[in-house]
């Protein structure tokens, strides 16, 4: 697509006309410098009626909606997907490992794809392919087709975030943008639990065909939506260079094995399974050579430099950390739960507050919202995500949902009032270095919340392993047999198995084994109030780590805005 620039400093891009509807397909349509879009490969800003409006708002919603949604479906029900395959659940790990590696890289090549081949033929394209896997695994269900998908779903899933995104950006007047950030970045979050709200009946139908349709017909559904609902057009230019493919190979598979290390480490355990060690050595080797083939390029594709100064780094650790303490609600939470026998079904009512609580997190970010304003949002969500932590830490075995609705909405309030302005803020640093710096930051912010999130997991869930051991150990130790309360437990066990055993030496066996069953069961809800306690923790850290430095700016003075942020 060519542009011209015509006398009064308007662009004219063939293919586009009428001042009225400057998307549909027809003659020219002169673009005026002001809406220049701020990015290459970002749409052009035109004025556009309240109706067009609208339509812009509701189609960035829905696809920021089913971006994350079909991923989620297979997180929540690793367990019993795995069985279906006949793998074991460390097995079935490696589909959302493969998700957060392809997502967290998928940026450095689709950020410099859609300026030089457009958005809709990037976006359709992924789309295309990702419901062509989805028929691959309609077809031949089985673990090679599951990667496949999960592998087409992490990049695409990167590129409708995008998308919707440059929607709602053109939903709303200059001075109203930065809610479309707010909104894109939030609405994301909901995908995991409106996971939780189906029924596995549903999904698990036709040995999971009920899923495979479900992620299909999104794939095709939102091709079809972005089709009849098309954004302006952008420039096109020359965006790779020849060393950019090896930048994104090395980190390509570094991430992949990252990601598999963190995804599966606590499940072999980690001092247990040597090539865990091996392919994080690799990770590390292939992350290593990347970074050093960009800092000697003239022209990188991620600016290590900026990356690497204190402001930014400040920024990612913020981010990173936060990331990692709301795993408690997709980690800590749910395993409490499911220790207790609760089955994915009996959480759903638990999830559909979540995500309201979640929605209102947007509501407040997009209403508080302002530049100055920032730190103090991402303090509070902070401290909202640390009350959550700290109510569930008082939990026991008989915990049940309806005792996890306030802390658990507080948790998903948390989330959503953090994110969205956190992609703000990062938005705003970058900015002031200029556009060749956009890879870097939406990479540096995918790795946050991406790869962050996996290590969330990875960490509490790593934590509450040793935990339980340890608590398994301190309450074992206290069981002696001649303790009239412990003889009273034994024998009442072994009476309930009168009617089914026969044999009284059996009979005292199981009874036994079922005391045994109720330490370990103790022992992992203390565990799990630990965990909470110590996301508890993390995030005050973090709200002091933020704290700290407002303070530190009000005493000295800012920073000059290109090298420290508070």
């Amino acid at each position: 697509m060519q542009c011209d620039t015509g006398k009064s400093g308007q662009r004219t891009i063939a293919g586009y006309h009428m001042v009225d509807d400057p998307v549909s397909p027809a003659a020219n349509y002169a673009f005026s410098p002001s809406e220049r879009p701020a990015f290459p490969g970002s749409p052009y800003s035109p004025a556009h009626s309240g109706r067009r409006r609208l339509l812009y708002l509701a189609t960035g919603m829905v696809v920021s909606l089913a971006s994350t949604f079909p991923n989620a479906l297979t997180s929540v029900n690793a367990g019993t997907i795995a069985g279906s395959m006949g793998l074991y659940v460390a097995e079935a790990s490696i589909l959302p490992a493969i998700y957060v590696a392809m997502n967290a890289t998928a940026n450095l090549t689709l950020v410099k794809a859609r300026a030089q081949f457009g958005i809709p033929q990037v976006t359709g394209t992924l789309l295309s392919l990702y419901a062509v896997a989805g028929l691959i695994q309609l077809a031949a269900p089985g673990l090679a087709s599951a990667i496949i998908v999960r592998a087409a779903n992490g990049v695409t899933a990167a590129a409708l975030i995008t998308l919707s995104i440059y929607y709602l950006l053109q939903a709303f007047p200059a001075k109203l943008r930065p809610l479309g950030l707010i909104i894109g970045m939030g609405l994301p979050q909901l995908g995991t639990p409106l996971a939780r709200t189906v029924p596995v009946d549903v999904l698990a139908a036709g040995g999971w065909r009920g899923m495979h349709l479900i992620e299909l017909g999104i794939a095709l559904g939102l091709l079809a939506l972005i089709s009849t609902v098309r954004l302006p057009p952008s420039d096109r230019s020359q965006a790779f260079r020849p060393l950019d493919l090896v930048t994104i190979t090395l980190a390509l598979i570094g991430y992949l094995l990252l990601c598999q290390v963190l995804g599966l480490g606590r499940l072999y355990w980690w001092s247990d399974a040597p090539w865990l060690g091996g392919d994080l050595a690799a990770a590390i080797l292939l992350l290593t050579a990347a970074a050093i083939l960009e800092s000697c390029r003239a022209a990188p594709l991620i600016r290590l430099d900026w990356i690497g100064t204190w402001g930014i780094l400040r920024f990612a650790a913020v981010a990173l950390f936060l990331r990692m303490a709301l795993a408690e609600q997709t980690f800590g939470s749910v395993g409490l739960l499911t220790a207790g026998g609760l089955t994915n079904d009996q959480l759903g009512y638990l999830f559909a507050l979540v995500a309201l609580a979640m929605l209102a997190g947007i509501v407040v970010a997009a209403l508080t919202l302002s530049e100055k304003r920032i730190p103090w949002q991402v303090i509070t969500a902070s401290l909202v995500i640390a009350l959550g932590a700290w109510l569930d830490s008082g939990s026991t075995a008989l915990t049940r949902p309806p005792q996890l609705y306030l802390s658990q909405m507080l948790i998903g309030f948390g989330t959503t009032l953090f994110v969205g302005p956190a992609l703000v803020y990062g938005i705003l640093r970058m900015l002031e270095r200029g556009g060749d710096h956009l890879v870097s930051f939406v990479v540096l912010f995918s790795t946050t919340q991406n790869v962050g999130g996996l290590m969330g997991s990875a960490l509490l869930g790593s934590l509450q392993t040793i935990w339980t051991r340890n608590a398994i150990t301190v309450l074992a130790g206290d069981i002696v047999a001649s303790d009239p309360q412990v003889a009273q437990r034994l024998t009442t066990a072994s009476a309930a198995l009168g009617g089914t055993v026969v044999d009284p030496a059996l009979r005292a066996t199981q009874g036994g084994g079922s005391l045994g069953q109720a330490v370990a069961q103790q022992a992992s809800v203390i565990a799990f109030t630990d965990t909470f306690r110590f996301v508890t923790f993390l995030a005050l850290a973090t709200a002091g780590f933020i704290a700290l430095a407002l303070l530190r700016n009000a005493i000295r003075g800012p920073s000059p805005r290109n090298e420290s942020h508070a």
